[in-house]
């Protein structure tokens, strides 16, 4: 019997068939045959996302065959890749062609088509989500059919499917909107709670790109600040890098999460400590080794996008509940902003967003204090991160989302046979 798991372990699924197509006409066969056959279909990528939202059931497509950029139009200044590409090998291909995406994730494992399905993002930009850079995408239909979807064709389906959740078909190419090729510095520096809340809305405002972490049971932030430079790049030493970035944020992190399961009562402590471990650096490179960083320690992790207006009192309100619970939060409390967008099932549509991430290592039990953080979320008009843990299903998600019909209306017309459902879906779609 074949097992797919995901990356955090908390999703599990045992597909009846594999198939690895090699390129689109294998998939639109693939989607065929198991439709004849009363399968479901799925195509999951890394499995990065903490949820089910990927997890095979029926037919599941391998997409490490269906990889690479397979298009550059630099009048349009649009980059075409195949959906299986994963987010770093986009981003260096991109750099040797001197082009970049605008705005990015701080995780860079994920495939381009599970990245925008789940409504990836960065902080800040003048769009944040990697959805909202997609141009266009090629979608293999319910019924097997080959739809292009761009500006001018399909355009309805285009709207609505680059935050697709994978239920309106499978994804065999995505078209990005980039950029010539800058350069990013990134000023990094610890303040405290009351220092970081009281400038925050300023420095939303005075950076291209902003983003804090909270280390719960302390008064300690890191502070991060993003812009854009026409200075020659000045990136981090090998030897710095490597300190920072492998042996604090990932090796002596993980000695940390590790000690601190075996004595909760050490947890403020060590949180104290590793908000102080973490000085001040400032360095400029490209865009992508700027936004993004490894992420050694496998954890679990519930975000939630709430109107930007609400964010801080969101987050004060979650401070004062790990308080009176008692809980013991050994990772960063990550907190970053996003313009609004306008795709249907994005948890940015409408409205300027304040996305509050919250995480423990895997072997933490996450549930109360995930349920406990998410009913304040919900009392905020939070809406939860596709790919990331959370309670919500169909009957409470559709009041969140305005064009809610008409994406329910898409994907009974695309895919009416439910042939890429499954149990996540089902929750959180309806049947």
């Amino acid at each position: 019997m074949t097992t797919w798991t995901n990356w955090s372990g908390l999703a599990t699924g045992h597909p009846a068939q594999v198939v690895t197509p090699r390129d689109v006409e294998e998939v639109v066969d693939a989607v065929v045959a198991a439709r004849r056959q009363r399968l479901t279909v799925k195509m999951p990528g890394s499995g990065h996302s903490f949820t089910g939202i990927a997890c095979p059931e029926g037919l599941q497509l391998r997409p490490d065959a269906l990889t690479g950029i397979v298009s550059v139009d630099r009048e349009a200044m649009t980059v075409t890749a195949l959906a299986g590409t994963p987010l770093h090998l986009l981003n260096t291909g991109l750099e040797a062609l001197g082009l970049s995406l605008h705005n990015m994730g701080d995780i860079d494992q994920q495939t381009v088509a599970g990245a925008i399905s789940t409504g990836t993002h960065g902080t800040g930009g003048l769009v944040a989500s990697l959805s909202a850079q997609v141009a266009g995408l090629d979608l293999v239909t319910g019924d097997g059919s080959l739809l292009r979807t761009t500006e001018a064709e399909n355009p309805e389906v285009l709207a609505a499917a680059r935050v697709g959740l994978g239920a309106l078909g499978i994804i065999t190419a995505v078209t990005f909107r980039v950029e010539p090729l800058f350069t990013l510095e990134a000023d990094e520096a610890p303040m405290s709670w009351d220092e970081a809340l009281g400038c925050f809305d300023q420095l939303v405002e005075d950076n291209h790109h902003f983003e804090m972490y909270w280390f719960p049971h302390t008064d300690r932030m890191l502070t991060k600040r993003d812009n854009r430079t026409v200075d020659d790049a000045e990136p981090l030493s090998r030897a710095r890098a490597w300190l920072d970035d492998e042996l604090l944020s990932n090796t002596i992190f993980g000695w940390v999460n590790a000690l601190g399961n075996r004595v909760p009562a050490l947890v403020p402590r060590l949180n104290e400590l590793s908000g102080r471990a973490l000085s001040a650096r400032r360095f400029s490179d490209v865009p992508h080794k700027v936004f993004t960083s490894p992420r050694r320690v496998v954890f679990r992790e519930m975000e939630y996008a709430v109107p930007r207006e609400a964010g801080l009192e969101a987050l004060r309100e979650v401070r004062r509940l790990i308080e009176a619970a008692g809980w013991r939060i050994s990772f960063p409390v990550e907190v970053r902003v996003a313009p609004a967008d306008d795709i249907a099932l994005s948890t940015a549509f409408g409205r300027a967003s304040t996305y509050l991430a919250f995480h423990v290592n895997q072997r933490t039990d996450h549930r109360a204090y995930f349920e406990g953080v998410e009913e304040v979320l919900r009392g905020h008009d939070g809406r939860p991160h596709w790919g990331k843990l959370h309670t919500r299903s169909a009957a409470d998600l559709a009041p969140a989302y305005p064009r809610w019909a008409e994406f329910q209306a898409l994907r009974e017309r695309l895919d009416p046979d439910r042939v890429f459902h499954n149990a996540y879906l089902r929750r959180v779609l309806g049947p």
